[in-house]
């Protein structure tokens, strides 16, 4: 894939809207050195149950244990005030010292910006071998890498098999068809089809996303993307990727009141059997779960998001990515970046997978999976010939914003498929420029 200077990629959840000429104005000094002397570590993340948040505590309980001159400051944040927050110091010039990424051109733009630091010579040696290259790759570019993954998989449609049973549904969907006549079905058995909380608007881009991927596929995407052969965001592909997300729409599908509807209330309705579907990423049957009033929630099963007929994308195509932590451009580097080979070292990358908190894309912690839903999102990850990251992380900041914002547009019936394309194409434009 050729590489434009807005943005350099490899291969949720949104970026914050920063331009390249406001984050090099906030940024300063370089990184420091470690001294051996008292150092407090500055630490944000969006882990807000259990195990997760308790594991990540207990990591640093141990490893201040260790290094008792190494302290921490977690400061635990939901998804979207995370987002928000974090966009706040960044323009500010002042980034915690670990933090929450995604990878991708948002992370990119910070990097390019002096907001966080390179971690590639910690990398050189046996702890950078340790990780799956494609999974290391969407948080560096050229050879430098700016975080490090400690999730990594794909979004598909979860389903409840009791409420699937109660329709007389046997099969999941294969094709778009398939789709909304399954809808259908589940509305006539009294049934809420889809959870969804569009208010947080990533939970709802990965829709238009996943319809821009089956209707154009990787070509599409590239051509647009690079600005090749006239290609164009507002081509047709993502047009129709507006046409079939309002033909779902059309068919009142969600809960009553998902457009103001956050994440939290889309992992309530699921873990509660209030709806029969959602698509989202490998963690949704944990955190649904753990909301879940009955603390069992359903019995979930797996399908991949319908082919759709007539599309240019092969159907079993990939959408979706993980997590993982950079290190801010103010952060003692060394404690910092110890601290995360600690974190996902054989014994602690296994211990997120048997406590069902993460699957760190690292050889030993994949070998050790054993939950049957976690093995078809994983198999479903290895067998695409195209894996996606989240076009809000993928594409810079500024364009993800005005992705988000536009695919609610569509949700919410505010914008035409042919505007939502042409504003998102025209933020990349503008990107281009800067």
């Amino acid at each position: 894939m050729k590489r434009r200077d807005f943005l350099a990629s490899s291969i949720g959840a949104a970026g914050a809207a920063l331009s390249i000429p406001s984050l090099l104005a906030a940024c300063g000094s370089s990184s420091p050195s470690s001294s051996g002397g008292p150092v407090t570590i500055n630490w944000w993340h969006i882990i807000t149950g259990d195990p997760g948040k308790s594991f990540l505590q207990g990591l640093a309980n141990q490893y201040t244990k260790a290094h008792p001159n190494v302290k921490f400051k977690i400061t635990v944040l939901e998804n979207d005030a995370f987002k928000q927050k974090l966009t706040t110091v960044m323009q500010s010039g002042s980034p915690p010292d670990l933090f929450t990424t995604w990878g991708g051109g948002v992370l990119l733009q910070y990097a390019k910006a002096g907001l966080v630091q390179d971690l590639s010579s910690y990398l050189q040696g046996s702890w950078g071998s340790t990780f799956d290259t494609s999974a290391l790759n969407i948080y560096g570019d050229n050879g430098k890498y700016y975080a490090v993954p400690t999730d990594n998989g794909a979004v598909g449609f979860w389903y409840n098999k009791a409420l699937f049973s109660k329709a007389g549904i046997t099969t999941p969907p294969a094709t778009w068809t398939d789709f909304l006549q399954t809808i259908k079905k589940l509305q006539s058995a009294g049934i809420t089809p889809i959870g969804l909380g569009a208010k947080d608007k990533w939970p709802a881009m990965y829709y238009w996303t996943y319809l821009g991927v089956r209707l154009g596929g990787k070509a599409a995407f590239d051509k647009a993307y690079n600005r090749t052969g006239g290609g164009s965001f507002a081509d047709p592909p993502f047009v129709q990727a507006g046409v079939r997300l309002q033909e779902l729409v059309a068919l009142n599908p969600f809960q009553k009141g998902y457009l103001g509807a956050s994440y939290t209330d889309q992992q309530t309705v699921m873990g509660n059997g209030k709806a029969a579907m959602e698509l989202m990423g490998q963690w949704a049957p944990g955190n649904d779960k753990g909301v879940a009033t009955d603390k069992k929630g359903p019995d979930f099963g797996l399908f991949p998001f319908p082919m759709v007929e007539g599309g240019a994308g092969n159907p079993t195509d990939v959408m979706g990515g993980g997590g993982g932590y950079a290190v801010g451009k103010n952060a003692p580097l060394a404690e910092a970046a110890d601290f995360l080979k600690f974190m996902t070292n054989a014994t602690n990358a296994a211990t997120m997978v048997a406590q069902n908190i993460s699957v760190p894309p690292i050889k030993t912690a994949e070998a050790a999976v054993t939950d049957p839903l976690r093995k078809e999102v994983d198999a479903m990850a290895a067998a695409a010939p195209y894996f996606q990251l989240y076009y809000d992380q993928f594409l810079p900041p500024a364009v993800g914003q005005v992705l988000l914002d536009q695919v609610q547009g569509l949700f919410a019936g505010s914008v035409t498929p042919q505007a939502a394309a042409k504003a998102i194409d025209d933020s990349v434009a503008a990107s281009l420029n800067q």
